[in-house]
């Protein structure tokens, strides 16, 4: 007959029978002891559990897939810091090469003397550009910047460097700033315009070119030179690739600065985004502080300071892995599913689309109609009940009376991954409505 001294003196082993297996973890305090790093691995993986499955998280633009190659090279990369440029030369070389890549996909005229840097995201690559913005503004009042719908990095720029933002409402049927719009909102102390190539709200991009356009005439009747900065968190990835014909980049003499995310189209894992400026003069000299690098000098521009190289490195293996025809051929085929989940939605009836992914991002857009019958919020909880995260939210203003629910589709998210997803909004909408054959509720059926 064992007892139980002969189990510990036989080791043997079981996470959840173990000492840590019978009591709950500290919340809040650190444990007096250390533990076994099964035991502790295994324990928090159960309560990471309890999150949503970002496979099926329609609703972020993030990457949630990406190769078992990119997964390795992350751990290679896991201690050094990118912020190191001197101990970790050949990170810092990869990151410029990756901010050269960028600057010719979006048309820079500046060559080997184009200047950037990596960020840890968008919104951070969003910060800097509108400081670069602001320090080369010389007017004598309190500076504004002037947009559409955009998203909240934008407002934190302005609240944490004391900058008006002006956010232009929408007009009647438009999902973005209209060149139309400017001419009210800009005045000497505008330090810059940003148009927006994927507006997160509806997906839709703004008129970059006849927003540069715009500018150019305004400057012609008034003489004020507004610069142009292009926020293209999504865009940026995508319309080069399916799209190269469409002028939105540094082809457009105005744009003086864009801002992407690394870990959204760019297919790179989550923590990397990028900024480029047309001219190395764009982004003033009292902004960028230099290390030794290699026996010579980096620049460096950033608000964050220590942070992770995998991400960048990964962005790099996927600028190599793939190629402008890997990346052309994921986007295309991102699009084509987003236009078949679109005119399946359409065809249920109570939708009416507002973006149907064709010609900017692979999503889709929609609210309902008057005689639907149910609220897109409920239809949200509906399909939440099957592990879906898909929002639902009011249009910026004017158009606030407007509610609308988006998916997004990205790498990784497949064909038969969007049917379902349609198979489970008509069971939603059937719910709602009371179209569903009513059944004896049942706690649990086998």
């Amino acid at each position: 007959m064992l007892h139980a001294t002969d189990f510990a003196e036989n080791e043997y082993q079981d996470i959840y029978s173990g000492h840590l297996g019978g009591r709950t973890l500290p919340k809040f305090v650190i444990p007096r002891e250390p533990s076994d790093p099964r035991t502790v691995y295994a324990l928090i993986r159960d309560e990471l559990a309890l999150d949503g499955n970002s496979a099926q998280n329609l609703a972020t633009f993030c990457t949630t897939w990406t190769e078992p190659e990119i997964h390795r090279l992350m751990d290679d990369c896991l201690g050094k810091n990118m912020i190191d440029k001197d101990e970790y030369p050949q990170t810092a070389e990869i990151e410029s090469r990756c901010v050269h890549i960028l600057a010719n996909l979006w048309n820079s005229p500046s060559g080997a003397r184009t200047i950037g840097c990596s960020t840890t995201g968008s919104s951070e690559a969003a910060m800097l550009a509108g400081l670069a913005l602001k320090w080369r503004w010389r007017g004598a009042g309190r500076p504004n910047l002037v947009c559409g719908p955009v998203q909240v990095c934008w407002e934190k720029f302005a609240r944490y460097f004391d900058v008006e933002l002006r956010q232009v409402p929408l007009e009647p049927g438009a999902t973005g700033l209209r060149p139309n719009q400017l001419r009210d909102h800009v005045d000497e102390n505008t330090i810059g315009v940003v148009a927006i190539l994927g507006v997160t709200y509806t997906c839709d991009y703004e008129p970059v070119a006849a927003l540069a356009a715009e500018l150019d005439a305004i400057q012609a009747d008034t003489g004020l030179d507004i610069p142009l900065h292009v926020d293209a968190a999504s865009g940026g990835f995508i319309a080069p690739f399916v799209q190269p014909e469409l002028e939105w980049d540094f082809r457009i003499p105005r744009v003086a600065s864009i801002n992407s995310s690394g870990h959204k189209y760019g297919l790179a894992p989550l923590g990397v985004g990028w900024v480029v400026w047309r001219t190395a003069d764009l982004l003033p000299e009292q902004l960028v502080f230099r290390v030794d690098y290699l026996g010579g000098e980096m620049p460096t521009f950033a608000l964050n300071f220590s942070r992770p190289a995998g991400e960048i490195v990964a962005q790099y293996y996927n600028f190599l892995r793939l190629g402008r025809e890997g990346y052309t051929a994921i986007q295309r085929v991102c699009l084509d599913t987003a236009a078949h989940l679109a005119g399946r939605i359409e065809r249920m009836g109570p939708f009416t689309l507002l973006y149907g992914g064709d010609g900017a991002l692979p999503a889709v857009c929609y609210t309902t109609t008057e005689d639907a019958g149910f609220s897109l919020y409920d239809l949200s909880t509906q399909l939440r009940i099957r592990g879906w995260q898909v929002p639902s939210y009011p249009l910026p203003p004017d158009r606030q009376e407007t509610v609308v629910q988006r998916v997004l589709v990205r790498h990784g998210i497949s064909r038969d991954v969007v049917s379902l997803l349609a198979q489970d909004i008509r069971r939603g909408i059937k719910e709602l409505t009371g179209v569903s054959p009513k059944r004896p509720q049942v706690g649990f059926h086998h």
